[in-house]
């Protein structure tokens, strides 16, 4: 990664498609090792955490970790996601949040050198580009490694940076305390409509 100590850094993590690309590498984030980390790289001016949450439930397995970030140094961008029902009649959430990461990179464009986003969404190009003609480097974190890939070719080509976020493993997750059989049917269930989906 091409950081330079002066920079301004702005961080922007679209939870969602993180969540997704970590999981499919196989290991969980360790968000207080991801904001130190961003902190040894220059000046971390933000650290936006983006995530839809559904509403009305009992308990949600989200909600630790959002009151966890808003407590810890980042800044909790959230709205409601909205049910609906797939193909196969199940139950499902979709809760998109480009829209506000693409209003709060332009607004942090003049006030960071550097721009980081955390995700692979192909949606996201025309915005490195915008942010890049307002003069901030933009780096992308997100995945080729896994299956299938959770990175956009177009938007890996317009950024500045990308950085696989397999190789940020050892720095910023924490393995999976679960076995790997377990992992992978909580992996084959979530994909039948346990979470919130992310766009890609």
């Amino acid at each position: 990664m091409t950081f330079y100590p002066t920079d301004r850094l702005a961080l922007f993590i679209d939870g969602a498609n993180l969540y997704s690309a970590a999981k499919g590498l196989g290991f969980d984030i360790d968000y207080r090792k991801l904001l130190e980390e961003f902190r040894k790289r220059g000046v971390l001016v933000r650290a936006y955490y983006y995530t839809a949450l559904v509403e009305d439930q009992e308990y949600s397995p989200i909600r630790p970790l959002v009151d966890w970030l808003d407590y810890n140094g980042f800044r909790l961008v959230t709205k409601p996601a909205r049910e609906y029902t797939d193909a196969q009649g199940r139950k499902r959430w979709r809760g998109d949040m480009d829209v506000e990461i693409a209003v709060d990179m332009m607004e942090m464009a003049e006030h960071a050198d550097h721009l980081v986003l955390f995700s692979g969404d192909g949606d996201f190009r025309v915005l490195v580009e915008a942010v890049q003609r307002r003069g901030s480097r933009v780096t992308v974190v997100s995945t080729v490694k896994s299956q299938p890939p959770m990175a956009s070719d177009d938007l890996r080509r317009q950024a500045d940076n990308f950085v696989d976020l397999a190789d940020l493993a050892e720095i910023i997750g924490r393995p999976s305390r679960l076995p790997r059989f377990i992992q992978e049917s909580r992996a084959a269930r979530d994909e039948h409509g346990h979470d919130v989906d992310a766009d890609i």
